[in-house]
């Protein structure tokens, strides 16, 4: 099914009747499609849950663009990202083409379900400029935290369970809690794989929230439990690009903390509340959903 939403994005691409937009595009790496994964197993493959598969994963690469050019980024899965091979000017307006083919595809479908979608976009633009804001000094604010991976990741997720909900006359609050805890856990997953995973697995250089201004939830509780040596230590690394041997030291004491045993946990929560909206449901493929976006090396 997956191979359907690929060939409606190139579809979308195609009637852009541009070859720079066409080359550009042929550049870009899709990863998992979890928010084409999540529709799909709520609405199963209509035509009209394709079209929205492919107007979601328009927004999330047009999102992806921007955030590469914000967070100087020159590699994105493995490969260089599209700023790095064309520049930022051109990553940021072919960005902007995705973002408008996706609003103009989006017309035409449910009015809730396009009223869902471009505003979980306000928010996640809200939540890009919340972290850009954050990056300009050492965040320790958990209620902040929350609020920023909320608007920035969780929000398109649980937009997107609960719109696949309307297409198939399901209720669609329950399945946008559902996708809204398991957006939350699915960006805490990243921030744990952000220290604990190497740059071969990652598909991009290790601990690079911390140099790019991130002050993640296992970093959180890192700073929170530690005596005021470790907490000034921590400031000494914020923002700087830490050698091999810093990292190491780094991982070690955040992992001998239990900043990484409790952030798991609050994965767990989160999982649990997102389970218990649609216990009714009698849905385990969205259990699969789950294990997919929150049990994963990178």
């Amino acid at each position: 099914m997956l191979d359907l939403v690929q060939n409606k994005i190139l579809e979308f691409i195609n009637e852009l009747d541009d070859k720079n937009s066409n080359e550009i595009y042929s550049k870009l790496t899709h990863g998992k499609m979890l928010r084409s994964r999540l529709i799909l197993k709520i609405a199963s493959s209509s035509d009209q849950a394709i079209e929205l598969c492919a107007i979601v994963e328009l927004i999330h690469l047009a999102s992806l663009l921007h955030d590469d050019v914000i967070d100087n980024a020159t590699i994105r899965r493995g490969v260089k990202s599209i700023n790095a091979l064309y520049g930022e000017h051109s990553a940021i307006m072919f960005g902007d083409i995705l973002y408008s083919k996706a609003f103009t595809k989006l017309t035409a479908l449910n009015p809730k379900i396009s009223y869902a979608i471009s505003n979980a976009v306000t928010k996640l633009s809200l939540g890009e400029m919340l972290d850009v804001r954050l990056s300009k000094s050492l965040n320790i604010d958990f209620d902040l935290y929350y609020d920023m991976i909320y608007k920035k990741t969780s929000s398109l997720i649980e937009a997107c369970a609960y719109s696949a909900a309307i297409l198939v006359d399901k209720e669609p609050v329950k399945f946008a809690i559902y996708g809204k805890n398991l957006g939350i856990a699915f960006q805490i997953v990243d921030d744990i794989l952000d220290i604990t995973q190497d740059e071969q697995t990652l598909g991009k250089p290790a601990m690079s929230d911390l140099k790019e201004g991130k002050i993640t939830l296992p970093y959180l509780y890192y700073y929170q439990d530690s005596d005021d040596n470790a907490k000034e230590y921590l400031k000494s690394l914020f923002k700087v690009e830490l050698d091999s041997t810093q990292k190491v030291e780094l991982k070690d004491a955040i992992i001998k903390s239990g900043a990484i045993i409790k952030t798991t946990q609050k994965v767990s929560e989160l999982i649990s509340e997102s389970l218990e909206a649609i216990k009714d449901e009698n849905m385990p493929e969205l259990e699969e959903i789950v294990v997919a976006m929150t049990k994963r090396a990178f």
